[in-house]
């Protein structure tokens, strides 16, 4: 039965982690028993069957199909930290939720509805005009994925006899020599990295969806290889003279624009590589309306900021983080060792009544006790940190077949994420990344990190009670290694790719043209005399720029305007050193200005130090120049 299993299991272990000899299928057996005692499927019934571990000869860790494995002693410590959530009470909760998968045609639908596309089944759909936009900018593999999902709607609608106005997809894409070069974006065998790059180049100027076309039409041969957690390999993004845009650069109005289009390419990207992913439904779940644990972030958030204006990341969680790095980051085992599960429960209710009139003795907060706080925020939220819609997406992952590719979907799930998440699982990566770099002194790995923190990152409601043993090993397995790569390649995973800011380029380009031919005649005189008027300013403009020089400007501090002579290598960084060279008296930090790009085919884009700005005016030549203090 379950105890004498456990206290077997226990007696196994202890001899393990007690120096003593123990074969490793006997290892393996044990953690396997162990674990699946811990499943919540043994929590209802009390029993287990063990005949389903021993059938095939192996135990099931040794089934597992991803990529990276982990070892006996990162099992023990991430199935130690399931049992202390099992004993945190939540996990009782749990099972009453259930995640359901949409049914097919419903998928199909919201993914079109997400992705901007609604007027393809829905002709009354208000953004017709700009679904036609939107489609002009799609690459070929990005094209495909739509037409499938057409397709599929169609095909589902005739199975059911329901009346539908889905256009045939022939209609949506009409092939022509001009669109098919053009469509497929740049990419294609003689194209500088679209196929011919080195295995540790990410290359963000051609769609990762026809990157993998072409690896997978065997203009790549070098098959990837499995590195212990200690090689993983030191990817580079290609350098770009136009800059980075990293998540926050873009105004509200593109980044809409770049979910859309990161859905499709995301979507492209699996499809390729013959990888179905299936969207949970969304869960209705009671949720608290005040509160720091077990209340939404959207809502944590409307708090904070009515205490602290412009506040991204739940202050609870800040003050955690901060506390442990002050205190705690050379403390052994910070994140692995729990703290006292009575002393947390009571910290925990304490916080809840002190930590908003800022009565609480944070100077108490012991750094396991505060470590497994912070581990209770996550996993409390009422929806999990990487959302239900894309939770299938963020396990699938490890199914790409290089890890070039895998950071590439996470890249783009990333940007799929509502803000909230998305500001608030950047924060948790960089303090893992923090955590890790004191590895010597508080030996927590990167390995150590993932295993400890996938179980409440991926652990969310409904989810556990639904897998089997089998399942179990792969989900530590997997989970695991996701996490380890959000904290590894966290420089490259918050960036915005370059093609889809083309995209987003050529979308605005497209609706202002469209804009432009749509004018009722009644204006066109007055239209007439303000395109004269702005053209009269861009010739202006362009006089400036071909006589070498720009013109900047900073409307929130004192200075109207500034001519800077534009040269070859005229940075970013040049402007903002210029500046602070004129306007001595500021308050600002220079981490905190910004020379941002405004205007022609962007709204506004927050340039990095490092672009080069007549590459960016080649790419917008009408794009105007403003210095401007950085919302953190």
């Amino acid at each position: 039965d379950m105890p004498s299993t456990l206290t077997e299991g226990a007696s196994l272990l202890h001899m393990h982690t007690s120096g003593r000899s123990v074969d490793q299928n006997v290892m393996i057996w044990c953690i396997s028993h162990l674990s699946l005692s811990l499943c919540s499927r043994s929590r209802r019934t009390g029993q287990y069957n063990v005949q389903r571990c021993k059938g095939s000869g192996k135990a099931p860790y040794q089934r597992c199909s991803s990529q990276d494995s982990l070892d006996e002693q990162a099992m023990v410590d991430y199935f130690k930290e399931v049992e202390i959530i099992q004993r945190s009470g939540d996990a009782e909760t749990q099972e009453d939720l259930q995640l359901k998968v949409a049914d097919e045609g419903e998928q199909e639908e919201a993914w079109l509805m997400e992705a901007g596309l609604a007027t393809l089944f829905d002709e009354s759909a208000s953004d017709g005009e700009d679904s036609i936009v939107l489609l002009s900018t799609l690459t070929r593999t990005q094209a495909a994925a739509v037409e499938r999902r057409v397709e599929t709607l169609k095909q589902t609608l005739r199975k059911r006899n329901k009346p539908y106005s889905v256009p045939d997809v022939r209609e949506i894409f009409k092939p022509s020599p001009a669109s098919q070069s053009k469509v497929r974006n740049g990419a294609g065998p003689d194209t500088p990295g679209g196929g011919a790059d080195a295995e540790t180049d990410i290359n963000l100027e051609v769609s990762f969806s026809e990157q993998a076309l072409i690896y997978k039409e065997g203009l790549k041969v070098t098959q990837p290889q499995n590195e212990a957690d200690d090689r993983l390999p030191d990817f580079r993004v290609s350098q770009d003279k136009t800059g980075q845009t990293r998540v926050g650069d873009l105004s509200a109005e593109d980044m809409k624009k770049v979910r859309r289009l990161v859905l499709i390419e995301m979507s492209a990207l699996f499809d390729t590589c013959g990888i179905e992913v299936k969207a949970h439904k969304a869960l209705k779940v009671k949720v608290r309306e005040s509160g720091l644990f077990g209340v939404s972030l959207s809502t944590l958030l409307e708090q904070d900021q009515r205490r602290i204006l412009g506040t991204k990341v739940p202050l609870i969680l800040q003050h955690l983080i901060s506390h442990i790095e002050e205190q705690g980051l050379d403390t052994e085992g910070v994140l692995r060792i729990p703290g006292a599960a009575t002393r947390v429960k009571a910290v925990c209710h304490e916080l809840e009544h002190k930590f908003y009139e800022g009565m609480f003795p944070w100077e108490s907060l012991k750094q396991h006790d505060a470590a497994s706080l912070l581990k209770l925020f996550i996993r409390e939220l009422p929806y999990p940190l990487l959302t239900v819609e894309y939770f299938n997406a963020f396990i699938s992952v490890l199914k790409l077949p290089t890890k070039k590719q895998q950071l590439q979907a996470l890249n783009l799930l990333l940007l799929l994420l509502p803000e909230p998440n998305r500001d608030t699982l950047k924060a948790l990566m960089e303090f893992f990344q923090r955590v890790t770099d004191h590895k010597d002194r508080n030996k927590m790995t990167l390995n150590n990190v993932a295993v400890v923190m996938a179980p409440n990152i991926f652990m969310c409601k409904g989810f556990r009670s639904k897998i089997s043993e089998q399942q179990e090993f792969a989900m530590a397995t997997g989970t695991a290694n996701i996490v380890r790569l959000l904290v590894r390649y966290q420089n490259l995973l918050w960036t915005i790719p370059k093609f889809v800011l083309n995209q987003v380029r050529k979308h605005n380009m497209e609706n202002q043209r469209k804009m432009n031919r749509d004018r009722a005649v009644k204006k066109l005189l007055k239209k007439m005399a303000y395109d004269r008027e702005r053209a009269s300013d861009k010739q202006e403009k362009n006089t400036e720029a071909e006589g070498g020089f720009i013109r900047v400007q900073a409307p929130q501090f004192s200075m109207v305007s500034m001519a800077i002579q534009l040269t070859e290598d005229l940075k970013a960084s040049d402007v903002l050193t210029r500046f602070l060279s004129q306007e001595r008296s500021l308050s600002v930090k220079r981490e905190d200005l910004c020379l941002y790009e405004m205007g022609g085919n962007i709204k506004e884009r927050c340039l990095d130090e490092e672009t080069y700005i007549k590459a960016v005016l080649e790419l917008n030549p009408s794009a105007e120049w403003v210095i401007k203090s950085v919302q953190h």
